[in-house]
């Protein structure tokens, strides 16, 4: 039984040194980690101690309208005599609004054409409608530019 007292009575206790540098050291990596990330500009140690309102900024987002477009109303070709009825939004902003009314017989002219060219078939397909909004989007954007349209809606759309 002595002898394992002897054992234990010659090791040393760990720790000295070694123990203190890893405190340390995890100390000095965060500290550079936050003066880094507050020096390339993640966040501020400002914003945490101060309060109060912060000011909006006054938005410069577009104001969206909706310009409605007249009623389609179209005789599918085909053995069965059927007719199309479809209601068309056009979502714009306050600046260009003017100019989508003003070319709304372009736009119902393309719109026309193209529905006219739809195999009547292809109406009892799913999936359909969003074609048909894509491709009614293409030729809006074809006559009225990139800038003056935002989405074209579909309010209506039935098969009669």
């Amino acid at each position: 039984m002595t002898d394992a007292a002897d054992i234990n009575a010659d090791e040393k206790p760990a720790g000295g040194i070694g123990r203190l540098l890893l405190p340390l050291g995890l100390a000095v990596v965060l500290g550079g980690a936050g003066f880094a990330s507050t020096y390339l500009g993640f966040w501020s140690p400002l914003s945490l101690v101060a309060s109060g309102k912060k000011e909006v900024p006054i938005s410069t987002a577009r104001i969206e309208e909706f310009v409605d477009i007249p009623q389609i109303v179209l005789t599918l070709a085909g053995p069965q005599v059927r007719t199309l009825v479809m209601t068309v939004k056009i979502e714009t902003d306050q600046s260009h609004r003017t100019e989508v009314e003003h070319l709304i017989p372009r736009l119902l002219d393309s719109f026309n054409s193209f529905l006219a060219d739809i195999d009547s078939t292809a109406f009892e397909k799913r999936g359909i409608l969003d074609i048909v909004r894509d491709e009614l989007a293409t030729r809006a954007v074809f006559v009225l530019g990139k800038e003056a349209i935002t989405d074209v809606l579909i309010t209506e759309f039935r098969i009669q």
